[in-house]
C-alpha cells in the first residue's frame, strides 16, 4: 500500500518535498540540539586543541607573544641559555603542552619551540630538524591511520607555523626566505614582525609592503584565508578582509599589567608613552588571537588535514607503490637469470654428451688414419 500511494503522488508534491520548511517558534521537534549533540560527543571523546609552531631567532619575544595569545605560562622551567651555550647549541625542537578551560570548553594547546634556530654563524640547512619534526609527525599520523584501530587516533601534526620576522632590515633575510620555502607545502605558514613597537607606523606599513613583495617574489606559499561565502553578513566580509590586509601581522607582547590614567592593561612603558598589546591602533595582536582561536582555527585544521597530509599521504602511496613494482622487477629478473643460468648448463650438458657420443663412434682406418662415423 505504501508502494502505491507513492506512486500515486503527483509531480508537484514531489518537489514540494524537496523545499525547505521552517518551522515557526512555538513549533519544536528537536533538530536544533543537533549541533549541540555532535560537540558534546566529540568533547567527551577527545579534548579539542590545536598545535602552534613557533619559529624565530631568539630575541623575538616569541614566548612572550605565545603567554600573551593564550593568556597562559608555557615556559615556567625554561632555562635561558648564555653565550656559550648559545654557540654550542643546535637546532632541536622541544614541545609544551597545557590544557586551558573557558566557560566550560576545554583545549589542549600544544607550542612546539625551535630553539637554536637562526643563532649560529652557519644557518645553512638549520631548518631541517624542524623540517623532519613535521614529516615525523604525518609519518606516525599515516602509520596510525593504516592500522587495525583506528578509533583513537592522537593527532600530533603542526596545523599552524608562526614564522617570526625580524624588524630590523627592509625585508625577508636570505635564511627566512630558504625556511620559509622548505615549510610552505608541509605546514601552514603565518608571518609575524616581532616587536613593532620598534617601528613607526609608516615603517611597519613599508615593511609589510616589501614583505609581501618578497613572498610573491620567491613564490612562498603562506596561508590563504578562506573567500568568504556569498550568503556571510557585511561584517564578516570587512572583518576577513582586514585579516587579508594585515598581513604580515606586526605584533606586540607582554605579560606585564601597566596602569594608566586609571585603567590597568597588559602592555610596555616607554619615557615616550605606553604601548598597549590589544589596542588595534598599536599592534595587530588582537587580529592575530582572532584568527588563530576564534575564527579560523578550525580551517587551519581542516587545510593541515585535506591538503598538506594529503599530498604527505599520496606522496608516501606513490613511493609504496614505486617499490613494489621495483621488487616485482627485480624478481622478474632474478627469474630471469636463474632460468638463462639453467638454459646454459642444459645447453653446456648436451654439448658435452655429444662429444662423448661422438668419440665412441670413431674407427680406425686401414692406412692408420681415424675417421669418425
Amino acid at each position: 500500500c505504501v508502494t502505491l500511494l507513492a506512486l500515486q503522488q503527483s509531480p508537484i508534491d514531489q518537489v514540494a518535498w524537496d523545499q525547505t520548511q521552517i518551522l515557526n517558534p512555538w513549533q519544536y521537534v528537536g533538530f536544533a540540539t543537533l549541533p549541540n549533540q555532535v560537540h558534546r560527543k566529540n568533547g567527551e571523546e577527545r579534548c579539542l586543541g590545536c598545535i602552534f609552531l613557533s619559529v624565530g631567532e631568539s630575541g623575538l619575544g616569541k614566548s612572550t607573544l605565545i603567554n600573551s595569545l593564550f593568556l597562559t605560562d608555557l615556559y615556567k622551567d625554561r632555562k635561558v641559555p648564555n653565550a656559550q651555550e648559545r654557540i654550542d647549541q643546535t637546532v632541536n625542537t622541544i614541545k609544551h603542552t597545557i590544557s586551558i578551560e573557558e566557560k566550560g570548553i576545554k583545549v589542549r594547546l600544544t607550542v612546539i619551540d625551535t630553539p637554536g634556530f637562526g643563532d649560529a654563524v652557519n644557518n645553512t640547512e638549520s631548518w631541517n630538524p624542524i623540517e623532519d619534526y613535521i614529516d615525523q609527525q604525518f609519518e606516525q599520523y599515516f602509520r596510525d591511520e593504516s592500522g587495525l584501530n583506528r578509533s583513537n587516533i592522537q593527532d600530533n601534526r603542526v596545523h599552524c607555523c608562526l614564522y617570526f620576522i625580524s624588524p630590523l632590515g627592509h625585508g625577508l633575510r636570505p635564511l627566512d626566505v630558504a625556511c620559509m620555502k622548505a615549510l610552505h607545502n608541509k605546514v601552514n605558514i603565518v608571518p609575524v614582525v616581532a616587536k613593532a613597537d620598534s617601528l613607526t607606523q609608516a615603517e611597519v606599513h613599508r615593511k609589510k609592503m616589501k614583505i609581501r613583495e618578497e613572498i610573491e617574489q620567491f613564490g612562498i606559499n603562506i596561508y590563504q584565508f578562506p573567500e568568504c561565502d556569498s550568503d556571510e553578513d557585511e561584517d564578516f566580509k570587512k572583518q576577513d578582509q582586514i585579516l587579508k590586509d594585515s598581513t604580515p601581522f606586526a605584533v606586540i607582547g607582554s605579560n606585564v599589567q601597566v596602569e594608566s590614567k586609571g585603567r590597568k592593561f597588559r602592555g610596555r612603558v616607554y619615557p615616550w608613552g605606553v604601548v598597549e598589546v590589544e589596542n588595534s591602533a598599536h599592534s595587530d595582536f588582537l587580529l592575530l588571537r582572532n584568527m588563530l582561536v576564534r575564527t579560523h582555527m578550525q580551517d587551519l585544521k581542516d587545510v593541515t588535514g585535506e591538503t598538506h597530509y594529503e599530498n604527505y599521504r599520496a606522496q608516501c602511496i606513490q613511493n609504496m607503490t614505486r617499490m613494489v613494482v621495483q621488487q616485482k622487477k627485480c624478481r622478474w629478473v632474478e627469474s630471469g637469470c636463474r632460468e638463462s643460468e639453467k638454459l646454459l648448463h642444459m645447453f653446456s650438458k648436451k654439448r658435452n654428451v655429444d662429444a662423448e657420443t661422438r668419440a665412441s663412434y670413431i674407427f680406425i682406418l686401414p692406412s692408420g688414419s681415424s675417421k669418425p662415423v
